[in-house]
């Protein structure tokens, strides 16, 4: 998935797109690619998103 093609609303919940990132780790089980660390990058900070999120709704 290209950061263009990451959603721009709400965020997505912390699983699934933790669930993203472990999936792109285990289907390349090599050094990324650029275009992959770019992927990498952006779900990072997608998740660090959802996960402030949803502490900020739970608290």
């Amino acid at each position: 998935m290209s950061p263009a093609s990451l959603p721009q609303g709400p965020a997505r919940p912390s699983a699934v797109v933790n669930a993203e990132i472990r999936a792109l780790l285990e289907r390349t089980r090599r050094r990324l690619s650029d275009v992959e660390r770019g992927e990498y990058e952006q779900l990072l900070r997608e998740y660090a998103e959802a996960v402030r999120v949803e502490v900020t709704t739970a608290a």
